[in-house]
């Protein structure tokens, strides 16, 4: 009786522990996710501000645009430098912003399959 008295406290620690853990790895998932979306979204808003520029629907003389336009090239540029080194040139057109919003989605998907694993464990 005394063994299975303390297995059941051992058990009872390793949850409390896991529980502990899980307050501060939870909250910091989540986050990460949050935040991989949100870029997602920066991207795409970049992506769509760049061709209204092209099409001359958007003039960068306009102070707003132009700030807009160079917050956002600058927070999306440099992981696409680096991709646009490997990817094939077709032209006028830039897949760069779709291989790094599936990147990122893959990243998402680790994060979440990792989430799982340390939940269950």
């Amino acid at each position: 009786m005394q063994f299975v008295n303390e297995l059941h406290g051992l058990s009872r620690r390793k949850r409390s522990q896991g529980t502990e853990t899980m307050i501060i790895i939870d909250p910091l998932f989540r986050i990460a996710m949050i935040a991989i979306d949100l870029y997602i979204w920066v991207i795409i808003i970049s992506a769509i501000l760049s061709w209204l520029v092209a099409f001359n629907v958007l003039n960068t003389s306009n102070q707003m645009v132009y700030t807009i336009s160079d917050f956002l090239y600058r927070i999306t540029e440099p992981p696409l430098r680096p991709l646009r080194r490997f990817l094939p040139n077709l032209g006028g057109i830039d897949i760069s912003p779709i291989v790094l919003i599936l990147g990122l989605i893959f990243v998402q998907m680790v994060l979440g399959n990792l989430h799982r694993a340390i939940l269950t464990s």
